[in-house]
């Protein structure tokens, strides 16, 4: 018999939290996959739990009242960016690839499409992140492209996807329609320089 799948609760974050968000970033693979650095403080999460713009969602994932992961979802801009949010995710090393990455995610798009009426959302990840890179794309998430040396990271710079998600049903084209519309005009472009 298969082990039962966790029971994942997602809710806002509150100051309270604090302690349990700098453990997820303590952990060494969390910590690798975002622009954090080491040893974070508790007291640094307190104040930015405490400090958060009405339009800021920090989401945290909870399994037996023990917090194991967040995601933050962010406006990236003011009058002609208010279509587009930012997301950034950790997840404790001990609870990644068992569905909280996934948990999150489905909390934070929900709160993008149906209630913040977010077209866009983008976010970072790091190119040899390969179980991140796999969640997004199974989100609608499409890279945008290659961020080189984008950070440094235990001794090294490392590069690093920009990827987005338009919602479907928008106005804005999709990245499928964009893609193919430039290899048409990549085409037409060839045969008029043969000819």
């Amino acid at each position: 018999m298969a082990p039962r799948a966790p029971v994942i609760h997602v809710r806002r974050a509150h100051p309270g939290d604090a302690e349990a968000i700098m453990a997820v970033f303590s952990s060494p693979r969390a910590m690798a996959g975002t622009l954090q650095l080491p040893y974070p403080s508790a007291e640094l999460w307190r104040k930015r739990l405490t400090d958060q713009g009405p339009e800021d969602f920090l989401l945290v994932a909870e399994v037996k009242g023990e917090v194991v992961g967040n995601l933050g979802l962010h406006p990236a801009g003011r009058a002609r960016r208010r279509h587009a949010a930012s997301i950034g995710m950790s997840v404790r090393d001990d609870w990644q690839q068992r569905g909280v990455g996934t948990a999150l995610l489905i909390a934070g798009l929900d709160v993008a499409d149906h209630w913040l009426n977010y077209v866009r959302i983008e976010l970072t990840v790091y190119t040899d992140n390969v179980p991140a890179l796999a969640l997004y794309r199974k989100f609608g998430f499409g890279v945008e492209g290659t961020l080189i040396s984008y950070a440094y990271r235990n001794g090294r710079y490392v590069d690093a996807y920009a990827m987005a998600r338009l919602r479907a049903g928008s106005e804005a084209p999709t990245m499928a329609v964009r893609q193919r519309a430039q290899r048409k005009a990549t085409k037409t472009t060839r045969k008029r320089s043969t000819t």
